[in-house]
């Protein structure tokens, strides 16, 4: 009697476990996308992502049309893992009324702070263990002002034309540089922040529309490679300059170039590729770019679809599960769909390749 009932409390129990068994997961196909995460109006327009342990944080909105809207620009923090969105973080110091206001890209020191674009405040720094926000450069100066008397170099842009902060990243010893879309101008900021200073400018950088963009230390921290969305052909371009105190017209090297333009964002993978966001309508998606400029990938949007998944990326950031996460800008089609200001997950089977965060005073 005993025997039999444990041969049935055997199958009974095998039975339970069959039916609790999870099914297994599917692996992701490389260049699979999905929505990870809406960005709220009505700010939207996101286009700086960074990614820190467990959370990542969105800035925005990047777009023209804020003077009119009266809201503070914003960080917003999410959870990796689910996409949640968790806090708010709202600029302060902004003229939200009659002036334009938005914030751009992000990037982390050693001990956690984030410092954010703006193009009214500069950069300023935030701590996100106590929401403190601290600024860490003036604005970035508007170079059609300048003068012999003053010595502040003229931009090459034609016309000249404002500052637009866009892009900034950490080299070891401390140093910031920042792309400037409309001046033809990388600004490189001292350990401990301070008046910006010209590193480089260049005809070759300038552009009726937008810039010089997205920017990233290579992982041998020897070069910065950076973007140029549109010059005045329509070209877009990935260009390196070594790492020195002050670079040369003659260092400057072209990395790749796209005929239909579009470049934004960069990031490189710990595979040693670089993950180029290409951001125009017809062309949004990544471009996934082998070590000599070769190109590995494109991921974009299927057939003569111009919206679904991609619309008008801008930036991207590694999760450390195997995705880069990207916002969606939305420029095609934010105004009307709002819905699509979002965060994107795209598995790409990479990690990043790990970033300067240096410790900064």
């Amino acid at each position: 009697m005993t025997s039999r009932l444990n041969i049935f409390s055997i199958a009974a129990l095998l039975a339970v476990c069959a039916v609790v068994q999870p099914l297994p997961v599917r692996a992701a196909a490389y260049g699979e996308v999905s929505v990870l995460a809406q960005v709220p109006i009505p700010n939207g327009f996101p286009e700086g992502i960074a990614v820190r342990g467990n959370r990542f944080y969105v800035a925005g909105p990047a777009t023209l049309g804020t003077a009119f809207n009266g809201k503070p620009s914003r960080v917003f923090e999410y959870d990796v893992a689910s996409g949640a969105l968790l806090r708010t973080l709202e600029t302060q110091g902004e003229q939200v009324f009659g002036a334009e206001h938005a914030n751009s890209c992000l990037s982390f020191d050693g001990a956690g702070r984030l410092y954010v674009l703006n193009n009214q405040l500069g950069t300023f720094r935030l701590d996100l263990a106590t929401s403190v926000q601290a600024q860490y450069t003036p604005a970035y100066p508007d170079l059609k002002s300048c003068s012999i008397l003053n010595r502040a170099p003229c931009s090459p842009t034609v016309p000249n034309l404002p500052a637009l902060p866009n892009d900034l990243a950490f080299d070891d010893a401390g140093n910031l540089y920042v792309t400037d879309s409309l001046q033809a101008t990388i600004w490189k900021v001292p350990p401990g922040g301070g008046r910006p200073q010209v590193w480089f400018q260049d005809s070759r950088l300038a552009s009726p529309y937008v810039g010089v963009n997205g920017l990233r230390l290579s992982p041998d921290r020897s070069r910065l490679f950076f973007t140029v969305t549109l010059d005045f052909l329509g070209i877009g371009h990935v260009y390196s300059l070594p790492l020195v105190s002050k670079p040369k017209a003659s260092d400057l090297r072209e990395f790749r170039r796209y005929l239909a333009g579009g470049p934004d964002g960069i990031a490189f993978g710990a595979s040693g590729r670089l993950y180029v966001v290409l951001a125009l309508p017809g062309q949004s998606g990544i471009s996934v770019l082998n070590p000599d400029g070769s190109e590995f990938a494109r991921i974009g949007n299927p057939g003569l679809n111009l919206i679904k998944p991609f619309d008008s990326p801008a930036n991207l950031a590694f999760d450390g599960l195997g995705n880069a996460l990207v916002t969606n800008h939305a420029f095609a089609t934010g105004l009307l769909l709002p819905n699509q200001f979002q965060v994107l997950k795209v598995f790409v089977n990479d990690t990043a390749s790990p970033l300067a965060e240096p410790l900064v005073p």
